[in-house]
């Protein structure tokens, strides 16, 4: 008696309609999938490389770039070659703890901040040293590079006696009129390239479909029975 109520009201296979209904929604996905364009994954591509790209474009915080000019001067009696090496060598040693312990004083900033974000560059025929500044405000950015470039003058100077060569400022940094980063476009249409790149990998290393099989040959009937001779059908009847 307890095991009979125990099974009343379940039917036989109670859980294959579960099991049915999966099979089927994973037959029309499959199906859904397999009649999809093969540039899909391009287009996808594409257009998920140009949301992300211009997503780090709108999130990023603008940066400003400044840059600072000094030239090396040789003293009164020194070959005038010998300024450019020491450009050299002072574009070298602008981004040292020396200089830049010196620098963050007017800048304002620590001097790991300065180590980070500012840069110099030399030129091979002129004896002068460009000092840049990267940074959030435009403001900072002149400050920065100022500041380094002033207190590089001022190293030079301390040594001027020993090297004959000084550093004079040859223009101070001008507080720019935009950011230096790339727009929310640019950035998109970087992504988007990139994208469609990844997009056109896959395409080329993504396995082939097989082409189909020949189809089933048509069932051919079998040969019928031969009548029964007029001659037998008479004698059986």
């Amino acid at each position: 008696m307890t095991e009979n109520r125990t099974h009343e009201g379940k039917a036989p296979g109670a859980h294959r309609p579960a099991g049915a209904a999966r099979t089927r929604l994973t037959s029309r996905i499959g199906a859904r999938a397999g009649s999809l364009p093969p540039w899909s994954p391009l287009v996808a591509g594409v257009l998920v490389g140009a949301l992300a790209g211009g997503g780090y474009g709108l999130l990023r915080t603008p940066q400003y770039t400044a840059t600072s000019y000094v030239v090396a001067v040789p003293a009164k009696g020194t070959d005038p070659a010998s300024a450019l090496g020491y450009a050299q060598a002072y574009g070298r040693v602008a981004t040292q703890l020396a200089v830049l312990g010196d620098a963050q004083v007017w800048a304002g900033v620590p001097s790991a901040t300065l180590r980070k974000n500012v840069r110099t560059a030399t030129s091979p025929d002129a004896p002068m040293v460009a000092v840049t500044a990267t940074a959030a405000r435009p403001d900072l950015a002149a400050d920065m590079a100022d500041a380094v470039a002033r207190a590089l003058t001022r190293h030079a100077a301390a040594t001027k006696g020993a090297t004959r060569v000084g550093l004079r400022q040859f223009a101070r940094a001008v507080e720019p009129g935009g950011p230096s980063s790339p727009p929310a476009g640019l950035t998109g249409l970087v992504g988007a390239s990139a994208g469609g790149l990844l997009g056109a990998l896959g395409l080329l290393v993504r396995p082939r479909r097989a082409p189909d099989g020949p189809g089933r040959p048509a069932a051919v009937p079998g040969p019928s029975p031969a009548p029964a001779p007029a001659a037998e059908v008479h004698g059986q009847s």
